[in-house]
């Protein structure tokens, strides 16, 4: 049989973008890694849940608890070590990561952001802060982008992208929606399918 890359998800939230990762694995659109590890920064994020539901191994890493962003990312990496993981998804982890720890995983970390980056892109820009700033802007098509992350916030190497139009009369919780359902819960998962197919030939 072949073998799988071990991918770890690193969560802050209700895990919509995990739950879209977990399904995908079920329907065998995920087919060369294998979800083992789901790493929360919050204690109550539904996300764990999903995780837990999914028979899925839960770790809670609090930065506050720790003291230091130095700490915090070295108990993730011990973790991720831990676990054997070679893959690691961004979905919806409201914490940037230092060079230090994005240098360790080189195209091995991908991150999901709901915009077509360049735009709306970069520090401050997250949730539905993103639309509310692409509704102001008043274009017509947005979307959302995969890419490596790196130590520059939504600054890595762009993986893939899919355009969603823009309705009259969105606001940017109905924009956010169509975003996810269009485009997030389509491309993230063909993207960690694609990096784990690449990543099982290093292997």
């Amino acid at each position: 049989m072949q073998k799988k890359v071990n991918i770890a998800v690193l969560v802050s939230g209700g895990g919509t973008n995990l739950q879209a990762l977990i399904d995908a694995e079920k329907k065998g659109i995920i087919k060369s890694g294998k979800i083992t590890l789901v790493i929360s920064n919050k204690k109550d994020a539904f996300a764990l849940t999903r995780a837990e539901r999914a028979n899925i191994k839960t770790a809670t890493v609090l930065r506050k608890e720790l003291g230091s962003q130095e700490a915090f990312e070295e108990r993730i990496k011990e973790l991720l070590k831990e676990n054997d993981v070679d893959l690691i998804v961004l979905a919806g982890f409201m914490s940037i990561l230092s060079k230090d720890f994005t240098s360790d995983y080189e195209e091995r970390i991908i991150n999901v952001h709901p915009s077509l980056i360049p735009s709306f892109c970069g520090q401050g820009f997250y949730g539905l802060k993103v639309h509310e700033h692409a509704l102001a802007k008043g274009v017509k098509v947005t979307g959302a982008t995969v890419h490596f992350v790196n130590e520059v916030p939504d600054g890595g190497k762009i993986i893939m992208q899919k355009a969603v139009a823009v309705k009259d009369g969105d606001t940017p919780e109905t924009l956010q929606k169509r975003v996810m359902r269009l485009a997030e819960w389509k491309i993230l998962p063909l993207s960690v399918e694609m990096v784990s197919n690449k990543l099982i030939n290093v292997k």
